[in-house]
Parts: C-alpha cells; structure tokens; sequence
C-alpha cells in the first residue's frame, strides 16, 4: 500500500492486525463494520516470538503506543477472547 497505489486491506471483523510504517509519517484510516467499542478492544505483543512475525529493521527505534506497550503475549491474551 502507498500513496502512488492507493490500494487498501480488508481485515476481517475481529482479526488481529498490524502495521509498520516504514516512511516519515503515513495515514492510517479504518472502515468500520460497527461503532468503536474500546471494552471490546483486545491487543497482542507485537513482538511476541510464539507470532513468528519477521518485522523488517528499518534502522530506527520502534514507537508504540501506551495501549500496545502494555499488551500481553498471545499465551496471556487468549483469555480475553
């Protein structure tokens, strides 16, 4: 996806998902089946080995948000489905 293909990622309703931005800066916007609904939220450790996710090093430190620091490992997290 850029902004010279304009293409977009349908994720099914309640599909984990990530991204990695790998530009200065990038716009990200859902479209939504439902209303935000933050109790129903749910996160995984990005970085969680047992995801087996090769995240490419873009030679910069990683920023996360508060919500995906405090995210637990996907053994921890199934609990929550």
């Amino acid at each position: 996806m850029s902004s010279d293909n304009h293409r977009q990622l349908w994720i099914p309703p309640g599909f984990a998902h990530g991204f990695l931005v790998l530009s200065e800066s990038a716009d990200f916007e859902y479209k939504v089946t439902a209303y935000y609904a933050p109790d129903a939220e749910r996160s995984v450790r990005w970085d969680d080995p047992a995801l087996g996710i090769r995240w490419p090093d873009s030679g910069v430190a990683v920023q996360l948000s508060r919500k995906d620091i405090a995210a637990p490992a996907l053994a921890d997290a199934q609990h929550l489905a």
